[in-house]
C-alpha cells in the first residue's frame, strides 16, 4: 500500500471516529410525556425532556396535528410565544422549555402532539417525538338497565338492554352474571347512536339467555352492566332478581291416629265406666238389704 492510500485510509478512520463522537455527544430527547386520555374541561401538562450534551438550545416547539401552537426560544424576550389554534389554550405562566400547560381542554383538543428541540449553531441539530391525546366527554349518568323482571323461573328467557350515557368516545359496555363475565354468545350488539353538535355517542348492549339452575346463588341472580372509557371512566349498574320459589303444599299438622280398641280389651275410660257401674250395683244391693232387715225387725217388734 503506498503512502497516499495509507493517509486516505487513516483520514477516513479519524473522520468516522469524530462523527461517532459527535453523534453520541449530541442533542437527544430523553422523554416526551403526553397523556393518552384526559377528561374534558381539565388542564393537562405536556412534557418534553432533553439532554443538550454541551450544545446550546436554540428552540423548543410544540405542534398539534402538524401545526405549531407553542414556541420557546431562550434568547427571545419574552422567550415563550403562542400561536392560536382551535381547542388550544396555553397557560403561559406555567409553560417553560420543558413543559407546556393546556387549560380547559375540549373535544377539539384531541390530536397528535409533537415536541421538536433544536440546537444552536454550528450543529443546528433537531430532534422530535410525538404522542396522541384523546379528550374524553364522560357520560353524565351511569349505564341504565331496562327490560328486567323482579322474578324469574327456571326456563324463563332473560332479555335485557344496557344503555350508556352520551359520551365521546363511546363507552365500552360489558355484562356480568353473578360477577362472572357473560359469554359473547349471550350478548347482542346494537348500532352506536350519534347525537348533537359534538357528536356524542350512545351505546347499547343486550343480554339474552335462558335461566338455568346454576344462575341462582342462594335464590338470587345478580346481573351487572359495566361501562368504561379507557382508564378514566368506570361505572356500573346492577340488578338483583329472585327466583320464583316452588309452591309448597299447604302444611297441616298430622292427624292424631287413634288406635281402635280390640273387643276383648277395655280402654281406661271403659274401665272407669265399668267401675262406676259396679259401685252403683253394690249400693243398690246394700240399700235393699238394709230395708229388708229393718222390715223384719219392725215386724217382730209389733207381734
Amino acid at each position: 500500500m503506498d503512502i497516499s492510500h495509507r493517509n486516505s485510509y487513516g483520514f477516513a478512520i479519524l473522520l468516522f471516529i469524530v462523527l461517532i463522537q459527535d453523534f453520541t455527544e449530541s442533542l437527544r430527547l430523553t422523554e416526551v410525556r403526553i397523556p393518552n386520555h384526559v377528561i374534558r374541561n381539565n388542564s393537562v401538562r405536556l412534557e418534553c425532556h432533553f439532554d443538550m450534551n454541551g450544545e446550546a438550545l436554540y428552540s423548543v416547539k410544540w405542534y398539534k396535528d402538524g401545526y405549531e401552537f407553542y414556541r420557546y426560544v431562550p434568547r427571545d424576550h419574552p422567550p415563550a410565544q403562542v400561536f392560536e389554534q382551535n381547542g388550544i389554550y396555553v397557560n403561559l405562566h406555567n409553560s417553560t422549555d420543558n413543559q407546556v400547560v393546556l387549560e380547559n381542554v375540549t373535544l377539539a383538543s384531541t390530536g397528535r402532539y409533537r415536541c421538536e428541540v433544536s440546537a444552536e449553531a454550528p450543529s443546528f441539530q433537531t430532534v422530535s417525538d410525538h404522542g396522541d391525546m384523546v379528550v374524553v366527554a364522560t357520560p353524565e349518568n351511569g349505564p341504565i338497565i331496562t327490560g328486567g323482571k323482579a322474578r324469574y323461573q327456571i326456563g324463563d328467557m332473560v332479555r335485557l338492554n344496557c344503555t350508556s350515557g352520551r359520551s365521546k368516545p363511546a363507552a365500552h359496555l360489558q355484562w356480568f352474571i353473578n360477577s362472572e363475565p357473560a359469554e359473547q354468545g349471550l350478548t347482542r350488539h346494537y348500532e352506536t347512536l350519534v347525537t348533537g353538535r359534538e357528536g356524542l355517542e350512545t351505546t347499547t348492549l343486550g343480554l339474552e339467555f335462558r335461566v338455568r339452575p346454576r344462575h341462582f346463588k342462594k335464590g338470587d341472580m345478580k346481573l351487572k352492566c359495566l361501562a368504561t372509557i379507557a382508564s378514566i371512566y368506570w361505572k356500573s349498574n346492577e340488578e338483583s332478581v329472585e327466583g320464583d320459589r316452588p309452591l309448597r303444599t299447604p302444611y297441616s299438622s298430622p292427624i292424631e291416629s287413634r288406635e281402635s280398641v280390640p273387643p276383648h280389651s277395655s280402654s281406661k275410660a271403659d274401665r272407669v265406666q265399668a267401675s262406676s257401674s259396679s259401685k252403683n250395683v253394690s249400693i243398690f244391693i246394700s240399700s235393699v238389704l238394709i230395708k229388708t232387715i229393718l222390715f223384719i225387725i219392725s215386724s217382730a217388734f209389733f207381734r
